[in-house]
This record gives structure tokens, sequence and C-alpha cells, in this order.
């Protein structure tokens, strides 16, 4: 008797750390009629974006693993299809959902944005796991900025917690894994699947990703934002203060950011204040915030703490075995679209014939790329559920639809430009009218 009780007290901690989940949560379902409002609300055709599901929105709290290698909780959203009462359901292909960045602390349940996304992609047969990565939604810590060890961890365990929770709820999961994300999701997308196929193929099989948007290679394409005007200067001190959480940069911020910035930034980034509220708040260059004596430093030092942390959380160069999609805009002002041309030059030198590029479109911005990014990755995963082993482009009727709504939003955005451009001009010539007299 004694020796059952030994051995169930020294396997019992073992069984746990595989257990990653903590609690789960109903916390909203979507009719197909809301869902099909909405569509129509928005413009959406159905064709583009099929509804065949009711959808069930799970919060899901888990267990992961912060930098050090302590155990910490993270939570995300799982987005479960769902058909009507009494029909039977069958195996559902999973996407990892990757998203873009978000500095406020608290995450809510809504038909909007990033998350309507998902439900997207849920209504159409897709299970979708959506963490919110660590520090964020209702997890512990602090959010590490595009820390790769991280992100990837978020993920990993959500697929874990939700292979506890699967049987439930009775969803079925097939062998089909997909794992797709826009901006900051881009970055994680592509660091998931390499962190998956260097440590945990045996556990985990991807099928196809399909990364969008991404600051991929951080120390080299996306490193030039810094020296320039940028629309979101607020990324740097992120990028920053996340790094130092891991690699210590400084004893005191003093050391690096000038005053009043040194003071400034660290309430800023405490994930009470929007990025845009940031952005209003620091210089228009992302490096005039920083001591000149620091960033000469960073520019002669190629083993400046802060470049060596970029290089190692730049995901760009490896060889993907998996089907790959890289998708962009060469218009984007967020993200310089060369992350994408560099990452897929540098994968095929290295011998990948798994990873093709998708332009999306030269006209669209950061923010109207996104959707149209998604339309692009949502048919490269479909042509996977029917059959195909190594994905295509997608049905050409859908493509065609697709390029007529690129070219209206494109010259929307072209007309909102030129207005800016003149409102701009006017206001030179208005404010100079003296000098030009």
């Amino acid at each position: 008797m004694h020796i059952i009780l030994l051995l169930f007290l020294y396997f019992t901690p073992l069984l746990n750390a595989q257990n990653k989940l903590i609690s789960y949560e109903l916390v909203k379902t979507y009719s197909k009629k809301e869902l099909q409002k909405k569509w129509k609300e928005q413009g959406i055709p159905e064709i583009i974006a099929p509804i065949h599901y009711n959808i069930n929105v799970y919060e899901v709290i888990y267990n992961t693993t912060w930098h050090d290698g302590t155990i910490i909780k993270a939570s995300g959203l799982y987005f479960v299809p769902n058909k009507e009462s009494g029909t039977k359901t069958k195996p559902l292909p999973m996407i990892c959902y990757h998203h873009g960045t978000q500095i406020l602390i608290e995450r809510k349940v809504r038909l909007k944005g990033e998350q309507a996304i998902c439900i997207g992609f849920a209504a159409d047969g897709y299970l979708v796991a959506r963490p919110d990565y660590i520090g964020l939604g209702k997890g512990d810590k602090k959010h590490l900025y595009h820390h790769v060890q991280t992100q990837a961890a978020a993920s990993i365990d959500m697929l874990r917690a939700i292979k506890e929770i699967n049987p439930q709820i009775k969803v079925k999961q097939n062998d089909l894994l997909f794992t797709t994300g826009y901006s900051q999701g881009g970055h994680a997308t592509m660091g998931f699947h390499k962190t998956v196929q260097e440590k945990y193929k045996d556990e985990f099989h991807i099928t196809a990703s399909a990364p969008m948007s991404g600051a991929y290679d951080l120390a080299g394409v996306q490193e030039k934002t810094m020296f320039k005007e940028y629309s979101h200067p607020g990324y740097l001190p992120y990028l920053f203060f996340s790094f130092h959480e891991v690699y210590h940069f400084y004893d005191h911020i003093s050391e690096v950011f000038k005053t009043p910035y040194d003071t400034l930034l660290p309430d800023l980034y405490k994930g009470m204040y929007s990025m845009g509220y940031i952005n209003r708040r620091i210089p228009n260059i992302p490096k005039d915030i920083i001591r000149p004596e620091v960033v000469k430093q960073y520019v002669n030092n190629n083993d400046f703490p802060f470049k060596k942390a970029l290089r190692e959380n730049s995901v760009h160069d490896w060889k993907p075995e998996r089907p790959m999609l890289i998708c962009y805009c060469k218009a984007d002002e967020q993200v310089n679209y060369k992350n994408a041309l560099v990452a897929h030059k540098k994968m095929r030198k290295n011998g990948s014939k798994n990873v093709r590029l998708q332009h999306v479109n030269k006209h669209l911005g950061h923010n109207d790329c996104a959707m149209f990014a998604v339309m692009h990755a949502k048919m490269f995963f479909d042509s996977f559920r029917k059959g195909s082993k190594r994905g295509n482009k997608g049905p050409l009727l859908k493509r065609f639809l697709i390029g007529l709504g690129k070219a209206k939003v494109a010259k929307k955005t072209k007309r909102k430009r030129k207005k800016q451009h003149q409102t701009l001009a006017q206001t030179f010539i208005s404010n100079n009218v003296n000098l030009i007299n």
C-alpha cells in the first residue's frame, strides 16, 4: 500500500506537467443569421466567406512557460463551429491564428477586427485557436513583443490545452493544422512554424502556414524604420522594454533614453494606453528618444546587445519543410514589404521548395491589406482541405471577385491620399504666404 502511495505521489507531478488546461468557459455564441447580417452590412459576399456554422467562443486559461522557464498563466479564445442541435459534426481542421500588435492588456470578445477574421474561418468549418500571447488578456507577467520563444510557447501550450477541452465539448479535430497571422501575428506565425519544426514536430504536424505582413528581419529590413520618420514610433520602445526583460540591457533607463523619455516611457507601456496614444507622445523618428552615444554604439557595434536581440528574434533565415504562403502589400507603411522578399529569398537559398510569395496589392496600406491577405491565406488553406499537397491560389472566380474588392478599396485609398496631399499643400501655402509675397 505504501509503495502504491509513493508511486502515486511521484508520478502525479509528471502527469500534471502535461496538463496545460486550467479552465475554459463559453463566453459568446454567434448564430448563422447574426453572421449573415454582419457580412451583409460589411459588404462581404458569402461566396468569399461562407457561413455554414453557428460559432461558440470559449475563453481558455492555461499554463505556459515564461522566458526563464517558470510556469505562468496565459489566456486565449477558441472559436468552435457548431451545427444545429442533433446534427453530427465531422472532425475539423485547426487554425492557430496570431493577432497583430496589441499593447492594451484587456481583451474583449467582439465581432470585429481580428476576432471577426477568426469567426470567418470558423464559420466555414475551421477550429480556431487565438492565443492572447503571454502578458495580454487574462495572463500573468508582461507581454514580450516579438519575442519568438514566448510567442511560440503561448501558441503551443494553447493547442495542448484545446486537446484537453475537445472531448469535453464533443469536438473532434482532424489531422490538418494551419497557422496564420497578420503584422506582429505574421512574425509570430513564422516563429511558431519554425519552433514547431525544430523542437516539436513529433507532437505537431503543421500542414501549411501563411504569415502575413510581418517584420521577419528585425535586425535588417525592419531596423531601418528607427532612423527615419515612421507612422508608429511607439513600436521601438515596446521592443526595447520587452527585450530588456529577457536580455537586461541596462541598470537604469536613463542610460539609454533621453530626458524626458526616461521618465515618460515606462508608464506608457504598462498596458493602459493604446499604441495610437503612445505614437502621439514621442518623436516621429524613433531613434530620437535614445541618447546619441547609444545610437552611435548601436550603429558601429555589431555585438551591441539590442542588435543581438533583434537578430536572435528574426525569423527569416531557416528552411521550412511544410508549405508556406508569405503575403504582403507593397504600400505597407508599417511593416516594410521587403521583409517578405528577404524571407522568401533566404528560405529558397536555404533549399526550401515549399515557400511562395503572394503580393496582395501595390496600393493598399497596412490596415487595408489585412482583409485581402486573409482571403488569400484562406484560399491557400482551403486547397489542402480539398486534397492539395502543396497548396494553390484558390478558385479563379473567388480570386476575380477579391481582385474587384482590392481595386475598389485601392481607389478609395488613392483618393484619400490625394486629398491629404492637397490639404498639406494648402496648409503649407497658407502658413508661408508672407514668404511667398
